[in-house]
């Protein structure tokens, strides 16, 4: 069969003004993935307004289009607390007096700081239920209804609460209802083997980064447990490296009542270090109300920064953060140490199922 040379043109032209429409700021993207497939410690912002296409180019038609590029930023958030070398808050400095090195290199631009002791908080209770928690037990769900009701702003944060013995249990999911949250404390019954790093790994990686983020908001995650795990199928630190992905600060509240801190305790002390939090050592039962009134005053008494790393490559590798004081004989800064850039392609291996 015999193709004329208009024929060809004619398809030629079809072909390009397909590309063209492909490649416009007006076809539809590709839908952004979800959190548990490419959970990241890096927000991506639109790019600024310049660089979208000039209205007027719209009116000349499609066969006249030019593809326009566009970029994204890459933000680290990181939320932390300073102290002197009593251990006393401090909340009036300024950015001129830390130093912030993101793998080893400053920071290309600071985006914004400020002290922060306003913004929404994302709050996730996990209660060890088992077996060898049962001494206080009671006592210290009614700390922990004591600590949620003055944390707990209605219409503005919100918290859940997870039991966990040899599995984890939401007994109640995200709400900023009180009342709500104190039956889910309450509805927490004790029993059963310790599985603490399946529980901190499904805390964050099903509850807080599936949580909507549609504003900046503090996450935090407060662990009451012995630290003794023997049924969990993760490890501990695949655990904290969950917890780094959801952006999570983790405050662990040792239920160990020995008098003498043991492996456990060590274990509790790792997990709030990895991520920026504190680990509370409650010997005696009247010393928990306080750790989580200490708590509450720390999560009001934060600072914010959010940075553009310098040399950001998008490979899913670990990056380390550290923030410190000018000042460093006076002030002390508690940060998290790190956080995983976003992959291109995540492997199913980043993430684990929970069973």
């Amino acid at each position: 069969m015999k193709i004329s040379r208009t024929t060809i043109m004619a398809a030629a032209l079809a072909s390009l003004s397909l590309a063209a429409w492909a490649q416009s700021p007006t076809s539809t993207p590709p839908p952004a993935p979800s959190p548990q497939t490419a959970p990241s410690a890096i927000s991506n912002t639109p790019a600024s307004p310049s660089a979208a296409q000039n209205p007027s180019d719209a009116d000349s038609g499609a066969s006249d289009a030019v593809p326009t590029i566009r970029t994204t930023t890459n933000e680290v958030n990181v939320v932390f607390t300073v102290t002197d070398k009593h251990g006393k808050r401090i909340t009036d400095l300024k950015q001129a007096d830390f130093s912030i090195v993101d793998d080893s290199k400053p920071p290309s631009e600071i985006r914004s700081f400020h002290a922060e002791t306003n913004l929404p908080l994302q709050v996730g209770l996990l209660v060890d239920a088992s077996s060898s928690v049962r001494d206080r037990f009671k006592f210290e769900q009614e700390s922990a209804v004591e600590f949620l009701n003055q944390t707990i702003r209605p219409r503005y944060d919100s918290a859940f609460v997870v039991g966990f013995d040899v599995v984890p249990e939401v007994t109640q999911d995200f709400t900023d209802n009180t009342d709500m949250l104190a039956n889910g404390i309450h509805a927490l019954r004790p029993g059963g083997g310790t599985a603490l790093y399946d529980a901190l790994y499904f805390a964050c990686r099903d509850k807080l980064l599936k949580a909507p983020k549609n504003t900046p908001v503090r996450r935090a995650i407060i662990l009451l447990s012995d630290g003794e795990d023997n049924q969990s199928h993760v490890t501990r630190e695949e655990a904290i490296e969950m917890a780094q992905r959801a952006e999570a600060i983790v405050y662990t509240i040792s239920t160990n009542v020995s008098g003498t801190k043991g492996p456990g305790d060590k274990v509790l002390e790792r997990i709030a270090d990895a991520t920026g939090g504190k680990p509370f050592f409650p010997f005696q039962i009247r010393d928990v109300s306080n750790a989580f009134a200490e708590i509450q005053d720390e999560l009001r008494s934060q600072y914010a920064v959010s940075y553009k790393p310098a040399d950001f490559k998008a490979d899913g590798h670990y990056r380390t953060i550290e923030i410190v004081a000018r000042d460093q004989k006076t002030f002390r800064v508690r940060a998290r140490r790190g956080y995983y850039a976003p992959s291109a392609s995540p492997s199913s291996s980043d993430l684990q199922t929970i069973r």
